[in-house]
This record gives C-alpha cells, sequence and structure tokens, in this order.
C-alpha cells in the first residue's frame, strides 16, 4: 500500500536555508524561493512558513540546536543542503517518490500551462483583476491590465483574453460566446469555481499573496 508523504526532519535544513536568504527572516507566503521549496519537498507553502516561523522564534531545543550549529555559518549549512539533495534518488522527483502517494493540493497551481509561462495562479489574480474593473475597461490600455501583465510576465493580450473568459463565466453578465476548445477556458473555469462567488475581500488576500510569486 502507498505511503503519504511526511515531514522529515532533513527538511528543517532546507527551510534553515530558505529563511537565511537575504533579506533574512520569514519569507512571503507564496515567494517564489518558498514555493519552489515547497513543490521540492512536497509540503504545502503554509507548512513552510509555519517551520519558518519555528525556527524565527527557536521554538524547541532541537532547533535551537541546528540554529547554534548552523546559524552564523551559512557557507556549513549550504554544504549541508548540498549533501542532502545528492542524496540517491533526492530531488529526482520520479524516483524519490516512486510507490508513494503524494496527495497533490497546492501544486498543480504551480505548474506552467505548456510552454507560454502561464500559471494556474495567474487567473486567480487576473479574477481578483476582474472584479476592480468594469466591462469597458477590460482592455490593453487600461492601466490596472498593463501592471498586472507586467508582474505575471505576460502579454497584454493574454490577460484581457483571460478577462474576457471571466466575462463568459459570469453567469450577472449578458451570455458571451466563447471557443469550448480554448486551451485557458478551463482554467480559467477552475479560477470561477474556486472564488467566483467568494467575498472579493477574501480574494484580494489570496490574489496579493500569490502576487508576491512574481515579486
Amino acid at each position: 500500500m502507498a505511503k503519504k508523504t511526511i515531514w522529515n526532519d532533513d527538511y528543517w535544513l532546507y527551510v534553515m536555508q530558505l529563511y537565511m536568504r537575504r533579506p533574512v527572516g520569514v519569507k512571503p507566503l507564496y515567494s517564489r524561493p518558498a514555493v519552489e521549496l515547497s513543490l521540492e519537498l512536497h509540503v504545502h507553502p503554509k507548512e513552510i512558513m509555519a517551520r519558518q516561523r519555528q525556527i524565527e522564534s527557536l521554538s524547541t531545543p532541537r532547533i535551537e540546536k541546528i540554529w547554534d550549529e548552523y546559524g552564523d555559518n551559512p557557507k556549513k549549512l549550504s554544504r549541508a543542503v548540498r549533501l542532502l539533495r545528492s542524496m540517491q534518488g533526492f530531488g529526482s522527483g520520479n524516483d524519490f517518490y516512486e510507490g508513494v502517494e503524494v496527495a497533490e493540493s497546492f501544486e498543480p497551481n504551480f505548474r506552467p500551462i505548456s510552454d507560454s509561462g502561464l500559471l494556474p495562479i495567474t487567473f486567480i489574480i487576473v479574477l481578483d483583476l476582474y472584479y476592480k474593473l468594469t466591462p469597458i475597461t477590460m482592455v490593453a490600455e487600461t492601466p490596472e491590465v498593463v501592471a498586472t501583465a507586467r508582474l505575471t510576465g505576460q502579454p497584454t493580450a493574454t490577460i484581457v483574453h483571460i478577462l474576457q473568459l471571466f466575462l463568459y463565466l459570469d453567469p450577472f453578465i449578458p451570455r458571451k460566446t466563447a471557443d469550448p476548445s480554448d486551451r485557458l477556458l478551463p482554467y480559467a473555469r477552475e479560477a470561477w469555481k474556486q472564488y467566483g462567488n467568494a467575498d472579493t475581500e477574501m480574494l484580494a488576500r489570496v490574489a496579493e499573496e500569490l502576487k508576491s510569486y512574481y515579486r
């Protein structure tokens, strides 16, 4: 029977290295380095953040011991982390997790859609933008559209296209047509399913957290 992945005490070194990255301290929930570590370890970013906070407060004798050993010696910490990554299979998802049941939750949101560089989290960020605009302002010239395109590294035309998909999905907007074969439509629909009826303030908080991935 397959086993679920659990926290491994070796992971503390990875989290400590993340914490020690400049600027030293707890990194934003969805900052790129935090997400990349989460994807590597198959540990949710929320747990990575919680572990960083434990390091910051030296909450256990074990953490105090790790801090005493590595806190003033980042080179030693880097060597230890490199050694862990060089272990056979580690760092190779297919090998390391072979035969292990990995219950994915956040991972799909950070997988690129084909070769566009577009991520599913972009749709959540654009959905937040959708609720801040009116249909007539959902155009490439709108400053908020330009800013979102720059943040996510996408053409303004792509951001406008996603906004148009949300117009199509919005039941309060007179029905518009959309190409059923549009490869972005399922991602827009999933974002709408998750947040389309959510409190807009909550959506804004989530979107702001996700924006840290691009900053």
